[in-house]
């Protein structure tokens, strides 16, 4: 019986296990730049069956948070390099997250310059930046003419991983981020071929797979989506029809995974959004996401709701978490407090089952 500890095929891949690192923001990037303490965190967690990294940002204008990574440089490209080679050593796989924050961000990242968005909607909320918190602004609606340089922003971040060792690249749709806020009509009341029905609302997401999967090989590449998280003030009117759509239309690229955020920030359900309508309308490796343990995941596996499960937090502190599973050994408690900025405390310090060499 298939579960956690199954060797699996991902794309050309074949992976330890089935359990996927989740992409997680820990703002330990100055300058946008990998650093050697990234190097260390990443390798500790190289036993993951593959690791999706945090969010690496596609240009400049894509920034939203402080200290976190770019996939868009030279000097980002050899950061990374470095990574990929210490988990490829431990014998992991590892993706890059491809992201824009879009309307999330704030002039201070962009030299007093607006951020921008599919539409001039200014989010509830508040931004976190170098000063502290911030109110969102209401962003710049992107004019026709520039979406195709956000998607050669998207083809180059992805050639940008490649040439950095990674394994392949997930494209970042979810939990209120540039894509995700073309796809809903809460944040995108465009009237062009951008905007309006569910197939033009999709349309963006659909031309960046399309143009990542011809850069690197669809075999290389993912797309994360969140049906019911309204972070970052998100909500559509119809989720339902719309995640069926985009799950459908993935599915002609034949990207090799769609990695589902199946819960809320708060990691409650919502029973708007039947996740196996979408699952049965995706042909490639589904990847589960929202609070599961050990059961869970092996249960969601057992009946083939899902191919793989993916671990944020407990990841997070248990750098050796397939290893704990396998033993039903107890897991660290994560820091909260540690979770973004700071140094190797509550980051590279969890303690391993066993002493690592």
């Amino acid at each position: 019986m298939t579960d956690l500890t199954t060797p699996m095929k991902l794309g050309a891949l074949t992976l330890a296990n089935r359990m996927a690192m989740a992409p997680m923001t820990r703002n330990r990037a100055p300058a946008t730049i990998p650093t050697p303490l990234m190097l260390e965190y990443y390798q500790q967690r190289a036993c993951a069956g593959v690791i999706i990294t945090e969010g690496a940002q596609i240009s400049e204008q894509a920034v939203g948070y402080p200290a976190t990574p770019g996939i868009y440089t030279d000097e980002q490209v050899d950061g990374w390099r470095s990574i990929t080679d210490a988990v490829h050593t431990k014998g992991g796989a590892i993706f890059v997250q491809l992201w824009h924050c879009g309307r999330v961000s704030h002039p201070d990242f962009h030299g007093g310059e607006l951020p921008v968005a599919p539409s001039a909607i200014r989010p509830a909320g508040q931004a976190f930046t170098y000063e502290g918190l911030k109110d969102f602004v209401t962003p710049r609606e992107l004019a026709l003419g520039e979406l195709p340089g956000i998607i050669e922003k998207y083809r180059h971040a992805a050639a940008c991983a490649i040439a950095a060792g990674f394994d392949g690249v997930e494209i970042h749709a979810a939990n209120g981020y540039l894509l995700d806020q073309f796809l809903r009509d809460g944040s995108n009341n465009r009237t062009d071929i951008y905007g309006g029905s569910i197939e033009n609302r999709t349309r963006l997401l659909l031309e960046v797979t399309a143009a990542v999967c011809n850069e690197i090989g669809a075999e290389r590449v993912g797309v994360r989506i969140s049906p019911v998280n309204g972070f970052n003030d998100m909500h559509d009117s119809d989720p339902q029809a719309l995640f069926n759509h985009v799950a459908t239309a993935l599915s002609v690229l034949k990207p090799a995974y769609l990695h589902v955020v199946e819960v809320s920030m708060t990691g409650d359900a919502d029973s708007a959004v039947d996740m196996q309508q979408i699952r049965s309308r995706f042909a490639g490796c589904y990847i589960a996401n929202g609070g599961y343990d050990k059961a869970r995941g092996n249960a969601v596996l057992a009946t083939e709701a899902a191919d793989m499960v993916a671990y944020g937090v407990p990841f997070l502190a248990n750098p050796d978490l397939p290893e704990r599973f396998r033993q039903d050994a107890a897991l660290n408690t994560a820091d909260q407090a540690s979770f973004y900025g700071g140094d190797a405390s509550g980051y590279t310090d969890y303690p391993f089952l066993h002493a690592v060499s």
